[in-house]
């Protein structure tokens, strides 16, 4: 039986969400991670379980949620690039309450609107992806978007480093730059693996953070894992009076919390 992970449940009607509410216990979020995989005999755990910490960060102390609702007009924009992780953050999506337990146990069943991948069909998801190397693009017109219309939103895109293969991610880069993006985000799963094999062996990507930075980021490097200091690379950057875009390398590990598919290729997709 599923345990409780939704500790509040905000009425959506003119209530402020304060996030802190809610404890986004990397734990619990991958408990319910392995519960949908195993209702579903199917999901990618591993990419899953690499962004537990990150997206607990964020949905815990800095994404602004706006009224609490899944679509709120004044909400923070949060872009899964890489959409097949999509498993953690609908945990985190379950804790706030916009899951139910039904949607959990009847994950990739049939008619369920829970799919392996990113849907923007699901409320509180803002892009569709999977296809990889598509997802930022979005996250940077939504970004651009905000900045033109004089919106205090802001943008936080997760990008696996196997899609930096793809080159729309270094188009979107060179946009976010140009435009002076300050509002966009850009946290990079530097986890160095991909459906193929370790990223070095696949297309080598050298240092991502220099690469960064050359395109014109305020960039740091933190332990993926470690909460603390994604908050503090966060709020470092979030405190700088620079126009340029931000970005996070994370360098957690594909797979973490479960010993027989960390750091390896074996939880990208099992039966």
């Amino acid at each position: 039986m599923l345990s409780p992970l939704r500790l509040c449940h905000p009425c959506f009607k003119n209530v402020p969400v304060t996030t802190t509410s809610y404890r986004f216990d990397p734990s619990a979020l991958r408990r319910t991670v392995i519960e949908m995989a195993y209702a579903g005999s199917t999901g990618h755990i591993a990419p899953a379980f690499s962004i537990v910490e990150i997206l607990a960060v964020l949905y815990r102390s800095h994404l602004n949620l706006g009224d609490g609702s899944p679509n709120s007009a004044g909400r923070d924009y949060l872009i899964l690039s890489k959409g097949h992780g999509i498993m953690a953050q609908y945990a985190c999506m379950y804790e706030l309450g916009w899951l139910s337990s039904e949607d959990v146990r009847r994950y990739f069943s049939d008619g369920t609107v829970l799919k392996g991948l990113s849907d923007a069909h699901v409320p509180g998801v803002e892009t569709t992806s999977g296809s990889m190397g598509h997802g930022l693009s979005v996250g940077v017109g939504l970004a651009w978007a905000a900045k033109r219309l004089g919106r205090k939103q802001r943008c936080f895109a997760i990008v696996g480093d196997g899609e930096m293969n793809e080159g729309p991610i270094w188009e979107a880069f060179l946009f976010a730059a140009h435009w002076e993006l300050s509002n966009l985000t850009v946290i990079v799963d530097n986890n160095g693996l991909q459906a193929m094999g370790r990223v070095e062996e696949v297309l080598r990507l050298d240092s991502i953070a220099e690469k960064l930075q050359a395109f014109g980021f305020e960039t740091r490097e933190v332990n993926g894992h470690d909460e603390a200091a994604l908050d503090v690379a966060l709020r470092e950057l979030d405190k700088l009076q620079s126009c340029r875009p931000r970005a996070i390398v994370a360098r957690p590990e594909k797979g973490s919390g479960v010993s027989f598919i960390k750091d390896t290729t074996s939880g990208i997709t099992p039966a």
